[in-house]
């Protein structure tokens, strides 16, 4: 990953956390399984962040449901987690609406479901 990517080392401390709690459970459990293991690391991590935080979503300006994230950390990196075989387009597309609904930079994808960790940096595009 380049060094030169905005909140860079927060999001290798976040994958090399993400690495360890897959290295520990391996594929195969639930998602919840796996965010729970990923809140303990970050508490030892002395990492910041909220879970389940929910925004509501308006469509022309009337509010029509709410998103929930799974982890904000940082105030600076949304985390969406999977336990899936793979990721599929629509993940993609989740974790963009999630990162211009809740006014994010950068985000994080993670799959604890595959043989090894799999993760995917996103830019909100939509932030100057």
């Amino acid at each position: 990953m380049d060094d030169n990517y905005k909140y860079a080392e927060l999001t290798k401390v976040i994958i090399g956390l993400a690495m360890k709690v897959h290295r520990k459970l391996g594929p195969g459990f639930l998602e919840i399984i796996y965010k729970r293991a990923l809140i303990i690391e970050l508490k030892k991590a002395g990492l910041s962040f909220v879970v389940e935080s929910e925004q509501e979503i308006f469509y022309d300006e009337e509010c029509i449901g709410a998103r929930r994230v799974d982890i904000l950390v940082e105030e600076k990196v949304l985390l969406e987690l999977k336990a899936i075989s793979e990721f599929r387009p629509i993940d993609f597309s989740q974790i963009q609406n999630c990162l211009e609904v809740f006014r994010i930079e950068v985000g994080l994808l993670l799959n604890f479901g595959a043989m090894s960790l799999q993760f995917k940096r996103f830019v909100n595009s939509k932030i100057p």
